[in-house]
């Protein structure tokens, strides 16, 4: 008889995994693009182009990544997007010129699309069934922390040994402690149904989910992008202005800790639909508090933020039970990929006309995605359970 494992024997090294490899892609040329782009010959504008080529590439292996996950478990797919990641690393590392350098960035799209939390959520819902939330939660949680130790670190890495060797550590990490740490994980395989009745299908609960993340990926990488820039423009000095947004990240890591402590009877939607009015809120008290209030801004994206990532792995299996849930949760956050890669041009055109038309567009966005909450509860958590086939 197969034991469930505890939760923090499988937490504690996909957190770790989370970590790595977002500080090794994601957040990789926010501290090395620009010695990268001096050694190869490259320009750093064409490094963050390759990334946002990459960011495309992820946006279509995704929709592949859901059906290996449910047909072959999360474990198998987080190994190979390790050993993408590392074989991109590599090549990155090995660049001599341009070409080199743009190409490896570039394949850091396959490791991004097939892993990150897709996989890690996938497996710890074939092994936890409904009671995965708090689980998914804590990794989402120790996960968010890839930047606030992979930039650090990077940095302090091409001090001691260069931007190549630090990208040649990225390449070991993943070699020699991520892929043992995944292969000593349950397999992960997810509960799938090849009856045509139980296939994904984007019915109008699919589309809500779709437009929600879709709006919640615009949001948070437009403000990663342009934030402190719309802090100037209300008024604020450049310095006040990056420290005021540095809060975002902050606030978005304590909304993931009250949400890892929230009842467990708490309903996701409800805590969704709350996340989706933060960003408004925060908008509206700087309006009126003035400048010395738009750090509010900053402050209400990340609260909103860290409660819509966490909610990402959540409410598909909240709202369709976890049959199938590596394509449904592929599905659902496929447009949001796409929007990602326009997010920071389009903010960036309505700021340029003003902090103002900026605040309306987000905020308009903000407003689609509250209405994108109502009439996802169609389920309860008792025909969920049924639905997912859990049996007593």
């Amino acid at each position: 008889m197969n034991t469930v494992p505890s939760p923090i024997r499988l937490i504690a090294p996909l957190g770790a995994g989370m970590i790595i490899s977002f500080a090794s892609s994601y957040y990789l040329l926010g501290v090395m693009a620009d010695p990268i782009a001096s050694a190869t010959g490259a320009t750093t504008a064409g490094l963050f182009s390759a990334l946002s080529a990459a960011f495309l590439i992820a946006a279509f292996a995704s929709m592949a990544a859901g059906r290996w996950i449910d047909r072959r478990g999360g474990r198998e797919v987080l190994g190979c997007a390790s050993l993408m990641l590392a074989a991109a690393l590599a090549l990155l590392a090995s660049a001599t010129g341009p070409a080199s350098a743009l190409a490896g960035v570039v394949m850091l799209g396959f490791g991004m699309g097939i892993g990150f939390y897709a996989p890690a959520n996938a497996l710890l819902v074939a092994v936890y069934g409904l009671e995965a939330r708090r689980a998914i939660t804590a990794v989402s949680l120790i996960g968010a922390c890839g930047g606030a130790i992979g930039w650090p670190l990077s940095l302090f890495l091409m001090e001691v040994m260069g931007w190549r060797g630090a990208l040649w550590f990225w390449v070991a990490t993943h070699l020699l402690v991520c892929i043992p740490l995944y292969a000593l994980m349950p397999d992960g395989k997810g509960e799938r149904s090849d009856k045509p009745a139980d296939r994904v299908r984007w019915d109008r609960r699919m589309w809500q989910l779709a437009v929600l993340f879709a709006g919640a990926w615009w949001i948070a990488t437009a403000c990663a992008a342009q934030l402190p820039r719309l802090l100037m423009a209300l008024g604020l000095e450049p310095a006040i202005a990056a420290m005021a947004a540095s809060t975002m990240a902050l606030s978005a890591i304590a909304m993931r800790v009250g949400a890892l402590f929230s009842p467990p009877k708490a309903s996701p939607v409800r805590i969704v639909r709350m996340a989706t009015l933060l960003y408004p809120l925060g908008v509206i008290i700087a309006l009126v508090g003035g400048k010395a209030a738009s750090i509010a801004i900053a402050i209400g994206q990340g609260a909103g933020n860290g409660l819509l990532s966490v909610a990402s792995g959540i409410l598909p299996l909240h709202v369709f039970g976890k049959v199938n849930y590596g394509q449904r949760q592929a599905a659902v956050l496929l447009p949001a990929r796409f929007v990602q890669a326009i997010a920071p041009m389009s903010f960036g055109l309505a700021l340029d006309r003003s902090a103002g038309a900026a605040l309306m567009l987000s905020c308009s966005i903000s407003a689609l995605m509250f209405a994108m909450t109502f009439g996802l509860e169609a389920k309860s958590l008792f025909g969920a359970r049924i639905a997912a086939g859990d049996r007593a």
